[in-house]
């Protein structure tokens, strides 16, 4: 299993790479791990003593958990409102008040788009661009 982002290494290799001799790069290539993760292990051991990883941080809950169905259901309803529409609705409507940054990933995470559609039928189809010449071979003239 590979190591994911997120996640510590293990105490033995952690063990391991601190025990090692050599420098960072030198020891980062031998067991697998980057030089920046020897560089820093070895600061934290040397400044606090500590060798163990640290505990894990706690993540920040999203503002909109709890409110997806409504949202689905808004989107659904107005299939024109923007974001900023969006975002007025959740503040009078549910008391959540959230950026526009917040609400565009909720939305993507969701599954839902607010994609404009045409406003009307092209008259014709047109190709409205060239396509590039190939190097080397002159390009004609339409």
């Amino acid at each position: 299993m590979a190591w994911q982002r997120g996640r510590a290494y293990s105490a033995d290799l952690r063990e391991r790479v601190l025990a090692a001799e050599g420098s960072a790069r030198t020891v980062a290539a031998r067991f697998g791990v980057s030089v920046s993760y020897v560089v820093k292990a070895r600061q934290r051991r040397d400044r606090t003593g500590e060798t163990a990883a640290l505990k894990a941080r706690q993540t920040q809950q999203r503002r909109l958990a709890g409110h997806e169905h409504a949202l689905r259901e808004e989107v659904a309803r107005r299939l024109d409102a923007t974001l900023a529409e969006l975002r007025a609705w959740l503040q009078s409507e549910r008391g959540v008040q959230v950026g526009i940054t917040a609400l565009w990933r909720e939305l993507k995470r969701l599954g839902l788009t607010l994609k404009k559609g045409p406003s009307a039928q092209p008259n014709r189809i047109v190709r409205t661009w060239r396509q590039p010449a190939l190097p080397g071979v002159p390009h004609k003239a339409v």
